[in-house]
């Protein structure tokens, strides 16, 4: 059942991290908002969607001995409750991804209601948390739709240098489509300038962010710093809320969870 600190928001909340472009703090922001969210008293899952599963080592999942991963549920051979794992953290738990996942998306080609497939999944165990936390892939294959068809918001983590807003036109195209065809529902939500340090073309990016017509109001106040930290963090399995809890990194993400917390 949600928790008592989820009748204070709109639960349960499905977000979508996803960005197709590689190495903007997609996988860092998953899960240490994730980290901070269950910090705050919130159930939380994190859905391991990347093949590189990344997401579930960094929570300290081995995911070489699992029998099951989200990938047998998106085949249909598992359900998603047989496939959930506990972490250390209180109130966090993941859906592992696993190597097998990056041949799904061949294996589900002819698949009948191939996109809907991580949205059913969900339903089933969807009243156990306040958050679902969508790891997409750094791709806008079948994955990626899969997790944005589940979703009912979405975050878009950039990174704060010359080509971060690369790509981002066709990401929100990607987005419209998947609302049109496949998800009236989802909600670009919010975008998080992720790596962020203080020289003259960071704040520029943050600035253009800021300024644009169209995205400036989906920026997110909270700022992710570059910090030697939160890249270590994942190495030891843990998210930065333990790893250094006292340190800017973890200050950022729980500054960045109350922004979500609050809507």
């Amino acid at each position: 059942m949600p928790s008592a600190a989820a009748k204070d928001a709109r639960h349960p909340r499905v977000i979508a991290l996803a960005n197709q472009k590689g190495g903007v703090g997609k996988t860092t922001t998953t899960i240490n908002l994730g980290a901070c969210l269950a910090e705050l008293g919130f159930r939380t899952l994190i859905v391991d969607l990347d093949p590189q599963a990344n997401a579930s080592s960094g929570l300290d999942v081995d995911v070489r001995g699992l029998d099951v991963t989200i990938y047998h549920v998106l085949l249909g051979e598992a359900s998603l409750i047989d496939c959930i794992e506990a972490t250390a953290v209180k109130n966090l738990f993941v859906a592992p991804s696993s190597l097998d996942l990056a041949g799904a998306e061949l294996e589900l080609a002819a698949a009948i209601g191939r996109e809907n497939r991580l949205k059913r999944a969900l339903a089933g165990v969807i009243d156990d948390y306040d958050f679902v936390l969508i790891d997409c892939p750094p791709s806008l294959g079948l994955l990626s739709v899969n997790g944005l068809t589940a979703a009912n918001e979405i975050m878009v983590p950039v990174q704060c240098e010359y080509f971060a807003l690369e790509g981002l036109g066709q990401l929100l195209r990607n987005v419209n489509l998947v609302r049109d065809q496949l998800n009236p529902s989802l909600d670009l939500r919010y975008i998080v300038c992720t790596m962020y340090s203080r020289s003259k073309l960071a704040n520029q990016v943050v600035a253009a962010l800021r300024q644009s017509p169209e995205l400036g109001h989906l920026v997110c106040k909270t700022v992710i710093p570059r910090q030697v930290k939160l890249s270590e963090a994942p190495s030891f399995g843990q998210p930065i809320t333990t790893f250094e809890s006292s340190g800017r990194g973890a200050s950022a993400y729980r500054s960045l969870a109350q922004e979500v917390v609050n809507g």
